[in-house]
């Protein structure tokens, strides 16, 4: 009998890709997509990497692809934006082997900068999307993924969303079958898009798409469940088990491959019901396509375009109440902060007291916008706190930006944040740009990137410098600070910012959660000596709380011993002492 395991959807992707023969795997981290590529590299016959961004993991598989074996890449649904630019180009090359793009939208936005539907930018792309519900599913829908890129010539994106990717369920094991590598043939009117040869391949393209969407009526992951014949809902992922758990009963047209969509079989389902629904989380992208059929069906007149879908809201929009055994449990609010002894505290605690505003970046440090630090006025997408940055230079001049700087990551400067400062090179910027270098990828859950010296694999690798990276491309002022030092921080912005030429100051400390980072100091408050100014209660550390007559404590578990606290007590009320 087969081994059957519970597993995460995100690890049952991994193993699916395993099982499906993949060879080359390039992502960058994104929740809710991060751990597929951590799964897929405990199998040593998968070359796995984490790449510089998005664009490049998809270049990577796009190289892979065309000499001749099967490859994925994964990412976020922002991520498929970065992607975009080689994705549209893929979908008229074709693939030579097999090649899946794993892309994981965020309804509800649990970790996100905004919500997005994949399915509406493969619409336009014309590649088809497979949506699985539980586990199962997503493990064999990958599999089946490779088989469609093949038989078709096409990328394929497997959608995924937050619900799966973080669930678990029952997955069937099975071996790994990697079919033979492709022949490599030199073919310039396939592989080669200069308009000459883009001109046939959109027409290719359009009669792959046609042929896709009559095939889908017979598709096996696209069917019909008719049982009480009253209702009828077309759904796909994740909603497909909210509309099973509240309305046991109703008919269902499960779709399996949400773009291009069956619309022979639709309109058969269509026939056998007397009131038909369409329950999908975001956009109505399969409803207006049934609307354009001229079939009747309710949508998103009654569900929401926000956030995720759940059995509740099915129950509350049909039937007008809620089963009280699924009321979510009520739980004291826990706002999101920077954890004790993070290093981004200590640089934005010296920017908070300079009163100077940042333009930020995607990451942990995001946190600085909120209080009591409030620091961070933007925040767009990777990449942008620099470029924006110039562009508020540009428009308002030098005498305007004099309390400005950027703040971004390491990881982050390295996805396309050193685009942006190339342009500020090129374009004579004077601006101030601090890269918060905390030597991992933090947000996500400490993936190496690039300046780390470590490969996705665990190998020992080159680590970027930053600093030589910066003087290279022509920054004329590249400053390393300790980023608990808070008089060379105060004094290298104050002087940067007043100055005439780009300078970009790098921010050192490691993140305070990385693994081997030991903490044999403590912070240490007295009361005795206290003068309750609250001056360390201003950088916002969790782990120091005002006391009813004003005087602070420690929490000793959560302390991290960084001195922060201590570095402003003017008044020796706080000491740092060994465990």
């Amino acid at each position: 009998m087969a081994e059957q395991k519970i597993m995460l959807g995100n690890e049952a992707i991994a193993r699916g890709a395993f099982e499906a023969g993949v060879k080359v795997c390039s992502s960058y981290p994104g929740t809710p997509s991060t751990e597929i590529s951590e799964y897929l590299s405990t199998y040593p016959e998968v070359y796995t990497e984490w790449a510089p961004n998005e664009k490049v993991a998809t270049e990577v598989a796009i190289g892979a692809s065309i000499s001749g074996v099967r490859s994925l890449a994964c990412m976020k649904h922002v991520g498929l934006n970065v992607a975009s630019d080689p994705l549209y180009t893929f979908s008229y090359t074709g693939v030579g082997g097999g090649s899946v793009l794993v892309v994981a939208d965020d309804p509800g936005l649990a970790s996100s900068q905004n919500e997005q539907d994949t399915r509406m930018v493969a619409r336009s792309a014309h590649i088809p999307v497979l949506e699985p519900s539980d586990s199962g599913e997503a493990k064999e829908f990958i599999k089946l993924a490779y088989q469609i890129s093949e038989e078709y010539d096409t990328p394929v994106i497997l959608r995924t969303t937050t619900k799966l990717s973080h669930s678990q369920s029952v997955v069937t094991l099975d071996e790994r079958v990697v079919p033979k590598d492709r022949e490599y043939t030199r073919d310039a009117s396939k592989y080669v898009m200069m308009p000459a040869s883009t001109i046939g391949r959109h027409v290719f393209v359009e009669a792959r798409e046609n042929r896709l969407a009559e095939d889908a009526n017979t598709l096996s992951i696209n069917r019909m469940e008719l049982r009480d014949t009253k209702i009828g809902f077309v759904t796909a992922g994740i909603p497909y088990q909210y509309v099973r758990e509240a309305c046991p009963e109703a008919s269902v047209l499960k779709l399996g491959m949400t773009n291009p969509i069956p619309k022979a079989l639709i309109a058969e389902f269509a026939s056998k019901v007397e009131k038909l629904y369409v329950f999908e989380e975001l956009e109505p992208v399969i409803e207006e396509q049934i609307r354009a059929m001229g079939i009747s069906v309710l949508g998103k007149e009654l569900f929401t375009r926000q956030g995720e879908y759940s059995a509740n809201l099915l129950r509350r929009v049909l039937f007008g109440t809620t089963d009280a055994v699924f009321t979510a449990a009520e739980a004291p609010n826990r706002p999101p902060i920077l954890c004790p002894g993070c290093p981004h505290r200590s640089v934005f605690s010296v920017l908070a007291r300079l009163k100077i505003h940042a333009a930020g970046d995607i990451g942990c440090y995001t946190l600085g916008a909120v209080a009591p630090l409030n620091v961070i006025d933007t925040t767009v997408c990777m990449g942008a706190s620099i470029s924006s940055l110039h562009g508020i230079e540009k428009a308002r001049g030098k005498e305007f930006i004099k309390n400005w700087v950027a703040v971004i990551g390491d990881s982050t400067f390295l996805h396309t944040g050193i685009n942006s400062l190339v342009n500020m090179v090129y374009n004579k910027s004077s601006a101030t740009v601090i890269i918060l270098d905390n030597r991992t990828t933090g947000m996500t859950g400490h993936q190496e990137h690039a300046a780390t010296g470590k490969t996705l694999m665990g190998e020992s690798t080159y680590a970027i410098d930053l600093a030589s990276l910066c003087r290279a491309i022509g920054v004329p002022n590249v400053i390393e600070v300790d980023a608990f030092d808070i008089k060379a921080l105060e004094a290298n912005i104050k002087q940067s910012v007043k100055g005439d030429v780009l300078t970009v100051l790098i921010a050192k400390a490691p993140c305070a959660l990385l693994k081997g980072q030991k903490f044999p100091y403590v912070c240490v408050a007295d009361p005795d000596a206290c003068k309750k100014c609250g001056a360390c209660l201003k950088i916002g550390c969790p782990a120091l709380t005002k006391n009813a007559d004003g005087t602070v404590t420690i929490n000793a578990t959560m302390c991290n011993g960084c001195g922060l606290c201590q570095s402003y007590c003017k008044f020796g009320a706080i000491a740092k002492v060994e465990r």
